[in-house]
């Protein structure tokens, strides 16, 4: 053998256990953050892990996931964005708040984020545009707060002689709160409609919010379509059922349980959006480079039961166009 080849044969003898001994490359981490808690999002974290799969991550073999639940206080989002900044993943995936999506931002300017929320995100400044959003920002928006205005119309179509509407909404969600208000507003004077204001952040709140709404007789309610009202589904109806006041809501959830008429997003969709996002990020695609996604698919859900328990006569054109009639 010539010289010049045994070393070669050497060499490649000793690299090669060296490769084989090497250590496999981590796991990426996704750092998962909502407002409020697992026990109330099970059926929508297996839509976005499904939305992971399709990118080809599967939780605890391939990506690892640390969450973090703010249980229903928008004042802890700050804190647990900055806990997994420290924790350094790979992105953060912020679902169904406002609060908690600026947090995220204004934590850190590197990591990658993807959202999903209700507010216009150019006009609050996730991002610099729909299409290029620039930055370390991206994901979807619900329109939520952008449909609130057609939910006052609806409910003006199912209770045509009304003309004071209670409104329900999350004072701790300020950012959300003022975006959607004005919605409602727009469409309450367009209409000549007196909008009566009652304010909650949680289970006690809702109670005394709805106590102090009949005092002031509304002749129909719309709930918020703010993420942390969404966690508390059967007490608000179950409430609204009590006093036997009309209520339209965002999330066909509240529908299924009893709630009157609902119309918006088909948050589902946009969970599993969410993780196609997620691990398209993980594969190396940039923020600035993925349009934010637009969820426009909005659903209307009719309770015909609910409607004849409050003597309410659905109008034939409306639960024509309903995408779903509850018997």
């Amino acid at each position: 053998m010539k010289r010049r080849e045994f070393i070669t044969l050497l060499g490649g003898a000793t690299a090669w256990p060296q490769g084989l001994s090497a250590q496999q490359p981590a796991m990426p981490v996704i750092g998962f953050l909502h407002l409020t808690s697992p026990e109330t999002n099970r059926e929508n974290l297996a839509t976005f892990r499904r939305g992971l799969a399709e990118t080809g991550y599967i939780e605890n073999k391939n990506v690892t996931i640390e969450y973090r639940w703010a249980q229903g206080r928008n004042d802890q989002l700050p804190t647990l964005a900055a806990e997994l900044v420290q924790h350094q993943v790979s992105v953060i995936t912020v679902l169904e708040t406002t609060n908690g999506a600026l947090a995220a931002k204004a934590a850190t300017q590197t990591i990658p984020i993807v959202f999903m929320q209700g507010a216009n995100p150019v006009q609050i400044g996730l991002v610099d545009s729909l299409n290029r959003p620039g930055g370390n920002v991206t994901g979807i928006s619900l329109l939520a707060a952008e449909t609130a205005g057609k939910r006052l119309e609806l409910l003006l179509e199912l209770v045509p002689k009304a003309t004071s509407i209670g409104y329900l909404r999350n004072p701790t969600n300020p950012v959300f709160a003022e975006t959607e208000t004005t919605e409602v507003e727009i469409a309450a004077r367009a209409h000549g409609v007196r909008l009566l204001f009652a304010n909650a952040s949680g289970p006690s709140e809702i109670e005394a919010a709805f106590a102090e709404l009949v005092q002031q007789r509304p002749d129909a309610l719309q709930v918020s379509s703010d993420g942390l009202l969404l966690t508390y589904p059967d007490q608000i109806v179950a409430l609204a059922a009590r006093y036997t006041v009309p209520t339209i809501y965002a999330w066909p959830k509240y529908a299924a349980v009893g709630g009157l008429i609902s119309y918006g997003t088909n948050i589902r969709d946009a969970w599993r959006q969410a993780g196609i996002y997620t691990g398209r990020i993980l594969k190396g695609e940039r923020p600035a480079d993925l349009p934010v996604q637009q969820v426009t698919n909005v659903e209307l859900v009719i309770n015909l039961k609910t409607a004849k328990a409050l003597g309410i006569t659905v109008p034939l054109p409306l639960s024509g166009r309903a995408d779903e009639v509850i018997e």
